[in-house]
């Protein structure tokens, strides 16, 4: 059992707040369709400390503080088994399926989903569980790449900001970033993105190729909305891959044939494992990851961390704290 200190908000539990999302199509996902009964408690992104263990819980001490890895899988299958619970298909996570973060303690069900935090701030560690693994697994979907070659990331809120932190952490030097918000792409701009590009309107492809010097390799969109993967399509150079990320929905219209001509790949990126979590930790505790902005409310604020966050006024992440 984890006492809460620390759980980020998420565009994700915007998605469970509203209890539907767009598949495309005119189709949607319910919550009951993901397995979920309510009342639940929202939060994915937790960091705390261990207040009581049970009796087969080896390896993790009570009063040290840990990030919990929110995705469980069933534990048996062989997804599981390999620590890929992200892909388990009976998947019973943290802050959906189980009572999460908004909470003041969660239970993990096995010690190899606790990664100890050490001196890292918790607030910030706490957004790693899904924010941190989620950009870290997407960049690895691209990976290699020339440290000089454009990776075009579409969205400027909490996961592109992160995936700009995850890259200049990786010495990547080349850092494209598309967001309709000004403030966001400055943002952006100051964490170290190369360019920022306008996503409004409708010739953001030639913005990224011309903001790119060409057409790129490689794209990743944590909006991935019908808007923004058409974007992302006509962006793209012969062999290129897009990664999608977000959930904000729709569908994408593909010419097969063109596919084939131009060697394109497309790509879906499910949050990440908890061998990426111990990764990402790591490499924050080696002071190599630059951190993101965090604006902090108490936990008592919940609301009002949803409400900003979906009308677009957090800049980086939202994390409730303990008051």
């Amino acid at each position: 059992m984890v006492a809460v200190e620390a759980c980020g908000v998420c565009h994700s539990d915007l998605h469970f707040w509203k209890g539907v999302y767009n598949m495309g199509g005119g189709k949607v996902l319910t919550l009951a369709d993901r397995g979920v009964t309510l009342p639940r408690a929202p939060g994915h992104e937790i960091a705390g400390r261990v207040v009581a263990v049970g009796p087969e819980a080896t390896g993790v001490t009570v009063g040290e503080r840990y990030v919990v890895y929110p995705w469980i899988g069933c534990g048996h299958c062989e997804h599981c088994l390999n620590e890929d619970d992200n892909l388990c298909a009976k998947q019973s996570s943290i802050g959906v399926v189980r009572h999460g973060g908004f909470a003041s303690e969660v239970v993990a069900p096995h010690p190899r989903y606790l990664v100890p935090l050490g001196n890292l701030d918790p607030a910030l560690a706490s957004t790693f569980a899904c924010s941190g693994i989620t950009v870290y697994s997407a960049i690895q979907k691209v990976m290699p790449m020339g440290p000089d070659k454009p990776i075009v990331l579409i969205g400027a809120g909490g996961l592109g900001l992160a995936a700009i932190s995850m890259l200049r952490a990786f010495d990547h030097r080349a850092i494209v970033s598309v967001d309709i918000d000004r403030a966001k792409r400055e943002a952006a701009l100051d964490l170290g993105a190369t360019a920022a590009v306008d996503g409004s309107g409708d010739d953001v492809a030639q913005k990224i190729i011309k903001a790119a010097g060409g057409p790129v390799d490689a794209v990743i969109d944590f909006v991935n909305a019908s808007a923004t993967a058409t974007a992302a399509m006509g962006a793209l150079a012969k062999g290129g891959k897009l990664v999608n990320v977000g959930v904000a929905g729709g569908e994408l219209t593909l010419s097969l044939a063109g596919m084939v001509f131009r060697a394109l790949s497309i790509m879906g990126s499910n949050t990440g494992t908890v061998k990426d979590l111990r990764a990402v930790v790591a490499l924050a505790q080696s002071g190599k990851l630059p951190p993101l902005p965090v604006t902090r409310f108490p936990k008592d604020d919940a609301n009002l961390a949803m409400r900003q966050l979906k009308a677009g006024e957090i800049t980086g992440r939202a994390v409730l704290v303990d008051s």
